[in-house]
């Protein structure tokens, strides 16, 4: 049986001053979670509707019933069960051949949704803005279907990995040249801004290149596109043409 305490401090993880304070955030699903061993992240508990399904070694497991899965899920229809898992350092990589850059992502669904397109591109890191949405947040888990288990998340100031990175800093623009015409770079950082204000100028001042979407459309009205649609159709191009 769940205790009030125990309740209160799990559902008080969906603000990011809670999790730092307990170090702790949530992954939910026996799907996810079933990943979690092979990954560097630790669970400290799991606690769930159906047992049997999980195999841990090493893991405090806990039963409970659908109602008070419901109390400390964030999910509107809750699944089986929720892992307990401890925060982890960042710890930043040498640059990767290619690299996405947030600066100023703010919706959790666009931030684990690119996680999950790295981890399909594998790319293996992902460095974003301090004022980034914080990776932690469950949407962003839950978005990235466990695709952030796979990719290196790192928060810094930009300006100054930007000026510091061997990486060639790319941009989208739409006066950029075009995507499917552009020859890409050996190492490239792709920057991605804030959905709705773009990148910040410090950030688009060190851009070395920009690129843009073309629009085919006939009436030409659409004015943007989901910036993490974007980041899908910008890499799909860049891997297809790896090998020019």
């Amino acid at each position: 049986m769940l205790t009030a305490h125990t309740i209160k401090v799990l559902q008080s993880l969906d603000k990011k001053k809670f999790r730092q304070k307990y170090n702790l955030f949530l992954v939910e699903g026996n799907k996810i979670i079933s990943e979690l061993p092979n990954s560097n992240f630790k669970i400290k508990e799991i606690f769930s509707t159906n047992l049997q399904n999980l195999d841990f070694d090493n893991t405090v497991l806990h039963q409970i019933t659908e109602n008070e899965l419901k109390k400390i899920s964030f999910l509107q229809n809750p699944k089986d069960s929720v892992a307990v898992c401890e925060l982890k350092q960042d710890l930043k990589l040498e640059d990767q051949s290619i690299q996405l850059v947030l600066d100023g992502i703010q919706d959790p669904g666009n931030l684990g949704t690119m996680i999950r397109l790295a981890d399909w591109f594998g790319i293996e890191q992902i460095i974003c803005s301090e004022d980034t949405v914080d990776f932690y947040n469950p949407k962003v888990i839950q978005a990235s279907m466990g695709s952030f288990m796979r990719v290196n998340i790192v928060y810094c100031n930009l300006v100054d990995f930007l000026s510091e990175t061997k990486n060639t800093n790319i941009g989208t623009d739409m006066e950029g040249e075009n995507i499917y015409s552009f020859k890409k770079p050996k190492k490239l950082n792709l920057i991605l801004g804030n959905e709705g204000k773009g990148m910040r100028i410090e950030t688009e001042k060190l851009l070395q290149k920009k690129i843009s979407i073309p629009r085919f459309g006939k009436s030409q009205s659409t004015e943007s596109l989901n910036v993490s649609m974007a980041a899908g159709i910008i890499l799909g191009q860049i891997y297809s043409n790896q090998n020019d």
